[in-house]
């Protein structure tokens, strides 16, 4: 069987940014000899995460993330159907998903890793399972529920920041719904903007790009700040992190505006700012999604509610074709410092990407 697959051609360096000659599109074979326990599935949708960045270095600085290897395909969430079964978990037509599936049109892959779906979670939407039912979803709900003391009744204000992407979009609608009384979205265009307030019922929107943040921050937020989904880091955090109430909570999701720099995780802060954040007593501590799995069935169920009810709204792009997932698109939207608004300037009505073959 002839297959395409996408390979790391070389890589950018700890300081560098990403481009399209970082990735190549191979053409291959697959054997169609299968193990006991393996099966072959196609290759339905792919997601593309900011995750990814540190996988491009020799070393990711995590211990639960694998750096990719110069010459060998890469890999990520993904969904497919599988065609071939010498599993006997596994049965042809079953539509599974993996958090390490291979970038290519088909592939081999052990019976055991693999997860079924349910498709009545997502009324048959299968991309959902990689975002607003999958990682994104859940790194949102259990980040707000974990981190956030979200509590009725408390006349909370929440601020996202990279609000216009997978898991702020999501972040702020849970944050809603679970009784913040506003909810502001910091972005980068004014057309996200526009999304947020009148597709998702944020309260308001500041792009970061055109607008004094901090001016914009003490007019939509009278009150102060109370929780904040951090998303980006960098000089915005900074700037919300100086109004905050005494006793508030950062969730510290991603700190997309550090990811192309030789920095640890989480990024060192200012002296300022820590003065802050021990002066007012504000929390702030690294949330994790996968410290928290033993809820992911709970949550993702809860999250599936949420969509079938119309409480949370899913915004979301597909891009056709496995010959775009390594180049331009992929180092467009996810891997420029100012990753929030070079997102949506591809997918104006995009919060989630992902790859369909």
């Amino acid at each position: 069987m002839h297959i395409q697959r996408v390979v790391l051609n070389s890589r950018p360096g700890k300081n560098g940014e990403p481009t399209p000659e970082h990735f190549r599109l191979e053409e291959t074979s697959l054997v169609s000899d299968l193990n006991d326990g393996e099966v072959i599935v196609r290759t339905l949708y792919l997601s593309v995460d900011p995750y990814m960045r540190c996988r491009l270095n020799e070393d990711s600085g995590s211990d639960y993330l694998a750096p990719w290897q110069l010459s060998e395909c890469l890999d990520g969430g993904g969904i497919g159907v599988v065609e071939t079964s010498h599993c006997s978990t596994c049965s042809e037509g079953d539509v599974v998903t993996s958090f390490n599936w291979p970038w290519q049109t088909h592939a081999i892959m052990k019976g055991s890793g693999l997860q079924k779906v349910d498709l009545q979670l997502t009324d048959g939407h299968l991309s959902y399972f990689l975002g607003a039912v999958g990682m994104p979803g859940l790194t949102a709900l259990l980040g707000v529920r974990e981190k956030g003391h979200v509590t009725k009744g408390a006349n909370q204000t929440m601020v996202v920041s990279g609000a216009a992407g997978a898991c702020g979009s999501l972040a702020g609608q849970i944050g809603r719904l679970d009784g913040c009384v506003r909810v502001v979205g910091i972005c980068g265009s004014d057309e996200k903007c526009k999304v947020l307030v009148e597709d998702l019922s944020f309260s308001a929107a500041i792009n970061y790009r055109k607008e004094d943040v901090s001016a914009q921050l003490k007019k939509s937020c009278p009150d102060g700040i109370d929780v904040y989904f951090d998303n980006v880091g960098g000089a915005i955090s900074d700037t919300v992190l100086a109004q905050m109430n005494k006793g508030s909570h950062v969730i510290l999701c991603g700190q997309i505006s550090q990811y192309n720099k030789d920095v640890p995780y989480p990024p060192p802060l200012s002296e300022k700012t820590q003065e802050i954040l021990q002066s007012q007593n504000i929390t702030r501590e690294r949330f994790l999604v996968l410290d928290y799995m033993n809820k992911s069935e709970a949550a993702l169920f809860e999250l599936s509610q949420m969509i079938k009810s119309s409480q949370i709204k899913v915004l979301e792009t597909v891009v056709n074709g496995i010959e775009n997932m390594g180049g331009r698109y992929y180092v467009k939207i996810f891997f420029l410092t100012s990753l929030p608004s070079i997102f949506l300037s591809f997918c104006f009505y995009s919060l989630q990407l992902h790859f369909a073959l």
